[in-house]
């Protein structure tokens, strides 16, 4: 749970709008690093409790009427990071990790067309080459050369975006930025860091 949200006491829970719609609230999971909505379930007070006490998220299944854990039969679990309530206590935001795909069709989302940030799913996945190194993938390649010369690559290609931005086309400007943000990427992960700290910073600057 974030540090500056409320703590989830007894009070808390109790103040949520149980009454509105048969004592269920719908609980909309968000991907706590691309930001996607991963899927929409519903929580009854003695799944927000379960919940609270673990790391996974539960919910009330409606069709099974009893508690069900994402993740019991497939394995594809939940882990909550930050739960929140909207400005009527009557709906529920869960930030989560995804351990495999959320959806039964084994799909990232249970929704096709949901947004994302894909510059953090691109961070995942150049932390996902760090640490499987797959063969016939430039990321190992890379990771291979080591963190100096990662450092000579984000320094190449921070050239070559001044130079586009100076003297060539928007289109030539943009593949050298996506070239730039990669390999940054790349290098940050190399040092064990990623997007994430980085924002961090950025956030805490912006206050």
């Amino acid at each position: 749970m974030s540090a500056e949200a409320p703590a989830w006491d007894t009070a808390r829970i109790a103040a949520l709008a149980w009454d509105k719609q048969g004592g269920l609230l719908p609980a909309i999971v968000q991907d706590a690093n691309t930001h996607r909505v991963l899927m929409l379930g519903y929580m009854d007070r003695a799944a927000l409790t379960a919940t609270l006490a673990g790391a996974r998220i539960t919910f009330y299944s409606r069709s099974r009427q009893r508690l069900w854990t994402k993740g019991e039969t497939s394995g594809h679990w939940l882990q909550w990071l930050a739960i929140d309530a909207d400005c009527d206590g009557d709906a529920l935001l869960l930030q989560a990790r995804a351990q495999g795909p959320t959806c039964h069709r084994s799909t990232v989302s249970c929704f096709d067309d949901a947004p994302g940030d894909f510059l953090a799913e691109l961070d995942a996945l150049v932390a996902q080459r760090h640490a499987l190194r797959p063969q016939d993938s430039y990321t190992t390649q890379l990771f291979a050369r080591g963190v100096v010369r990662i450092a000579q690559k984000v320094g190449e290609e921070g050239v070559e975006t001044a130079l586009a931005a100076a003297t060539q086309s928007d289109g030539e400007l943009l593949g050298e930025a996506a070239d730039l943000l990669y390999h940054l990427l790349v290098l940050l992960r190399a040092r064990g860091l990623g997007l994430a700290e980085v924002s961090a910073v950025l956030r805490q600057r912006h206050r």
